[in-house]
């Protein structure tokens, strides 16, 4: 059996800290203000990003989080996303995992929900 390592969400604004583990950028847009080498990136995953579409439908309003964590769960399921989170998945099972965003609140972020299905392996795309 694999034990899972702890999955964190932070903003890539923030500095980085020993116990982030492995460092991935989330987003599909490169952060403003942040130069590559600052960010101590281990990788950017920009496949998993939610849809240009969604993204500016979502625009990180809190009322309409979980609307748009259920659209962006159906569009994990398409091939590219799938794949991206089962590596995410896969790092998760190395080592610990940080996974970063530019959003100015990262607990109703892509971010946010990738964590939450990469921590709890039985979670559901459909939940």
């Amino acid at each position: 059996m694999t034990t899972r390592h702890t999955v964190r969400i932070r903003r890539i604004y923030d500095d980085p800290t020993p116990r982030d583990g492995t460092r991935v950028l989330v987003d599909r847009l490169w952060p403003r203000g942040v130069n590559k080498s600052r960010a101590h990136l281990d990788e950017w995953c920009k496949h998993i990003a939610p849809s240009t579409e969604l993204r500016q439908w979502y625009h990180h309003e809190p009322e309409l989080f979980d609307e748009f964590s259920r659209r962006y769960r159906a569009e994990l399921r398409e091939p590219e996303r799938a794949e991206a989170l089962d590596h995410l998945r896969e790092l998760a099972d190395q080592n610990d995992l940080t996974l970063l965003t530019g959003t100015k609140n990262a607990d109703i972020s892509e971010a946010a929900v990738l964590s939450e299905l990469i921590a709890e392996p039985g979670r559901s795309l459909e939940q």
